[in-house]
């Protein structure tokens, strides 16, 4: 049987915004909604186990539990709760603007969400933000798959992407492949204009109910990827784009092109197309930062491949891979993304084929991470290539790390040795020294440099950068840092600065040491 179509998105005239905001400020917070679901249900929820929320729900008319239960779970609420919930919007108006459709008009008939919408509250190197963001009702609401023109809520990718993200104030922004909007709304905060893109003009217009809810003004554009900005340059591109390497097969079994996810295109191929396009829109000292698959290949290391797009770009290029899957458990991932069920005919039928699609190219695994370019200030060609593997546990945005790397990075690519040696160096706040030592013995048997934010990388360093760290208190230049050593060392001053100032120019791309 053909399903319905998906109900229209929601349009908020700007009138009546600052109602709707003031009764979601009051009553539909995160803190509102972990206080009345308590700390069971809210870790179940996190996990899209959404029994233990619909039993904390289920017998309250707390404003809060309302809402949760409407917006949030997939449940009912009569027009009578619904109003004292949003006593400023009421049922009526919520109605009109798409957010619910009530089945009548006395106070107990029932009312149902017709998207989702939910408290947004992070933190980013601007500061804290709180949004609602309203997107399609996703299976853990409805119990159905998801349709092909579903627009996406706030998932992990767009955390991650809002966390990494530079925030110093940019004239021109674009945020390409937008969705709901809500890396528009990040970069609003730190930009003159921002403009975002997206080939589903579904998702467009909510990101324009989101935008006019949170208060903020987007130039909104349809189209795929750099078409809609053609011959425009910004001082930052983001993007979350559909990379999602699914085989035509998979389709051709039934499973539906996903706009929010599926670009269409073979392989990696989109990521490589949008990486190698990125450099002509960069304005200089431009930056863009985007989330991305690639493909490991057998026989082929996946850093050249990653390289290639780079050099492609003509810009400075730096990717980090966060996380490797082997092929069936990418499958699985996206076709469970997608609200199927393993066991399920249509499931397994577009995991076979995902699977023939990658053994016929000889994938061996699919690598996540994190891609940024950077046009160099003065709109030369870059040359730095930097692509690594970096797994280690993040606690905090990176935003203000991926700042201060690439600032380190155009510092020391404009600045000889004999100028790092005129420079006076200080250790990053948040580097600590570990010395391990064996019982009894006075000299240490391994010495180690750990970072606690950014990448939490650690240094293992030897004994001439050791000291040589240890003396970067601002107070003297590198140069007498590195002339000390020799002297109390006993060796030729040029040796030591041989060891030494490497590792310093290292160190400082990674964050260990910062210029005072």
């Amino acid at each position: 049987m053909q399903r319905p179509p998906s109900p229209p998105p929601p349009r908020l005239p700007a009138s009546r915004a600052s109602d709707l905001r003031a009764d979601l400020t009051e009553s539909f917070t995160r803190a509102t909604v972990e206080e009345v679901l308590g700390p069971v249900a809210s870790a179940a929820l996190d996990r899209e186990d959404p029994v233990p929320a619909r039993r904390a729900t289920a017998a309250s008319r707390e404003p809060a539990a309302v809402l949760t239960r409407l917006f949030l779970l997939g449940g009912t609420a009569t027009r009578r709760d619904l109003d004292v919930a949003l006593p400023r919007t009421t049922t009526a108006g919520a109605a009109a603007v798409g957010l619910v459709a009530a089945a009548g008009e006395a106070d107990d008939d029932e009312v149902r969400a017709r998207v989702d919408l939910r408290p947004y509250e992070a933190t980013d190197a601007v500061g804290d933000v709180r949004w609602w963001i309203a997107s399609d009702l996703g299976e853990l609401a409805t119990g159905e798959s998801l349709r092909a023109d579903h627009v996406l809520g706030i998932g992990g990718a767009s955390v991650t992407l809002a966390g990494i993200t530079v925030r110093d104030h940019r004239h021109r922004v674009l945020d390409l492949g937008t969705g709901c909007g809500v890396q528009a709304l990040h970069a609003a905060r730190h930009a003159d204009e921002v403009v975002a893109t997206d080939v589903s003009r579904r998702a467009l217009e909510f990101a324009a109910f989101n935008a006019t809810l949170a208060g903020t003004r987007l130039d909104l554009r349809a189209g795929s990827l750099l078409e809609p900005v053609r011959e425009e340059r910004f001082d930052l591109v983001v993007s979350n784009p559909p990379f999602v390497i699914t085989p035509p097969a998979a389709h051709a079994a039934g499973l539906p092109v996903m706009e929010y996810r599926d670009g269409a295109m073979p392989g990696d191929s989109l990521v490589a197309e949008l990486v190698s396009g990125l450099g002509d829109h960069l304005a200089p000292g431009g930056v863009a930062q985007l989330l991305g698959n690639w493909e490991h290949h057998a026989g082929e290391d996946w850093r050249e491949r990653v390289t290639a797009w780079l050099a492609a770009a003509g810009t400075d290029g730096w990717v980090v891979q966060r996380e490797v899957q082997d092929p069936a458990e990418y499958a699985h991932t996206w076709l469970r993304d997608g609200g199927l069920r393993p066991g399920t005919p249509l499931f397994d039928a577009a995991l076979a084929a995902w699977l023939d699609d990658f053994a016929a190219r000889g994938v061996e695994a699919v690598g996540f991470g994190y891609l940024t370019l950077r046009r160099p200030g003065d709109g030369s060609r870059g040359g730095w290539h930097r692509v690594e593997d970096v797994d280690t546990p993040v606690h905090r945005p990176l935003g203000g790390h991926v700042a201060a790397v690439l600032a380190a990075q155009e510092w020391l690519a404009t600045h000889d040795d004999a100028a790092l040696a005129d420079q006076r160096l200080v250790v990053a706040d948040d580097v600590t020294e570990e010395r391990y030592y064996r019982p009894g013995e006075p000299d240490p048997r391994v010495l180690r440099l750990r970072q606690g934010e950014g990448f939490g990388r650690t240094y293992r360093p030897g004994t001439l950068v050791a000291g040589a760290v240890g003396a970067c208190d601002g107070e003297l230049t590198l140069g007498q840092v590195v002339a000390g050593l020799a002297v109390l060392l006993d060796q030729p001053a040029d040796a030591v600065a041989a060891e030494v100032l490497p590792a310093v120019r290292e160190l400082l791309l990674d964050g260990f040491l910062r210029l005072a």
